[in-house]
């Protein structure tokens, strides 16, 4: 099978959240099953040519609104059996960040969009790359699949292409004033409720909806939650529209890449049968972000800081939390007014509490190897990858009950000694706080402690598994 999957960020490229690992990850896996499988991103500035050993491949035309812009093609590699393609435009992608400023949105990101997404198409044009399958992901492609339902249908090269899209996170949908559509090229007869407008606006993510041939979102319970307003952000009706054509795939992690036994970022290697490197990586989180070397429970988050991951709760909580006489390292940015809570919250709880706004993948990983306890509260979670990364280091994760960390996270019984972490319900400070105080009472107890560690470590959550499930998407999609 001819798979091209089309991302907005790629890693190790470029990244701001879990597209780019999935991005990153999945296509090497499916190449392993046998596919021909090839990549296509935005060439932003962190992309640096040399430093990544791109070559020109192509330039092109590709046509926006009434004219033609020119797309240059680089050629680079994802692993020996991906080939990646750069699309080249730097008055859209030489830039600081990949989609806003500190204060907002790039606001020309739809153009920027639309140019990637017709470049995608005229590169396989071009290119003679004919795909039986483009894998688009969220709203940066949601104008793939119409695409090719309209103004490529009769493209020699694309007319039995099928599409399948991704929602990695429904929150995001790129959603932009109505007269960005004379750059689409297309007509105003998509413009309605059916297609692409969405209480005046046009709606990106919603094109990928209704036009693509399969959907998939990155978790069997957030597949059933997005279907209902609660979770739906205004598309819960379009989703239960398509409800026979959507499944719900749990991620996968690198478990090569991600791997204690082998991890060079942490202070000794360990594994489930042997967990005393764990102590030793414990300690030397402690000195790496200056907290004492206490023998109290150490709880990390690693965690873009924002209401959707439960900020809201953990900060109202903090107090309390505190208060148990625990160790908390946070690692990570986002809304300015957690940075300031956060950081007035450390220097209360000096000596107890680190916060680093900044996002360090060997700061992450100690954090990962060296906590006991490391905490997810998030109000919603399509899937999710910190808690799986903390299953496979031995971490123990508190998560609350919705999406993807429902389905990776098995509630802790100490009667069966059965589970892998701690859930709770309800979106609240004290039920967070509640789940904290169970969690401790079981690292109170050695041999239990031990064997709810073991229990995570062996969990499989590879990629493998995850092609498979995708591979049978692709089939139903190219049946259709």
């Amino acid at each position: 099978m001819k798979i091209l999957f089309a991302a907005s960020e790629v890693a190790p490229f470029a990244k701001t959240g879990g597209l780019a690992d999935v991005a990153g990850s999945l296509p090497i896996a499916l190449a392993s099953l046998g596919h021909d499988v090839r990549v296509v991103m935005p060439r932003y500035r962190q992309v640096d040519r040399r430093v990544f050993d791109l070559k020109h491949a192509a330039t092109f035309p590709v046509p926006l609104g009434t004219w033609q812009e020119r797309c240059d093609i680089f050629e680079g590699r994802l692993a020996e059996n991906v080939t990646v393609y750069f699309v080249d435009k730097d008055i859209y992608f030489d830039r600081p960040e990949l989609y806003r400023t500190t204060q907002a949105d790039y606001p020309d990101n739809a153009e920027r969009f639309i140019f990637f997404s017709r470049a995608l198409l005229e590169l396989c044009r071009t290119t003679a790359f004919m795909p039986d399958i483009i894998h688009c992901n969220d709203w940066q492609t949601g104008l793939v699949p119409l695409y090719l339902k309209t103004l490529y249908r009769d493209s020699t090269a694309l007319r039995k292409t099928r599409t399948v899209f991704t929602v990695h996170n429904l929150g995001y949908q790129g959603q932009f004033w109505h007269w960005d559509m004379k750059l689409t090229g297309l007509g105003w007869d998509v413009f309605t409720p059916e297609g692409i407008e969405f209480w005046g606006k046009m709606n990106f993510l919603k094109a990928g909806l209704v036009y693509a041939d399969r959907i998939t979102t990155v978790s069997k319970t957030y597949s059933q939650e997005i279907q209902i307003p609660d979770y739906g952000h205004g598309l819960d009706g379009v989703l239960r529209k398509r409800a026979a054509d959507l499944s719900g795939i749990v991620n996968g992690i690198d478990y090569r890449e991600w791997d204690p036994s082998h991890d060079r970022a942490i202070a000794k290697p360990y594994s489930s049968a042997r967990l005393s490197g764990k102590a030793v990586c414990r300690k030397a989180l402690q000195t790496l972000v200056r907290l004492p070397l206490s023998n109290d429970p150490l709880v990390g988050m690693v965690t873009r800081l924002a209401d959707q991951k439960g900020l809201d709760i953990l900060t109202e909580a903090l107090p309390e939390i505190m208060s148990l006489g625990i160790q908390l390292v946070i690692l990570g940015t986002g809304d300015e007014k957690y940075h300031r809570l956060l950081t007035d919250a450390a220097e209360r709880y000096r000596g107890a509490m680190r916060v680093l706004l900044k996002y360090d993948d060997a700061v992450a990983r100690n954090i990962y190897a060296g906590c006991d306890l490391f905490l997810m509260p998030s109000r919603y979670e399509p899937c999710g990858l910190g808690q799986m990364n903390a299953l496979r280091y031995g971490t123990v994760p508190i998560v609350r009950r919705t999406g993807g960390l429902i389905d990776t996270v098995t509630d802790y019984d100490p009667k069966t000694g059965r589970g892998t972490g701690f859930l709770f319900t309800d979106h609240s400070a004290p039920a967070l706080v509640d789940c904290l105080r169970s969690a401790l009472d079981v690292y109170g107890n050695a041999n239990k402690w031990k064997h709810l560690v073991q229990n995570g470590m062996k969990q499989d959550f590879s990629w493998e598994r995850s092609a498979q499930e995708y591979v049978k998407v692709y089939r139903k999609a190219m049946r259709k």
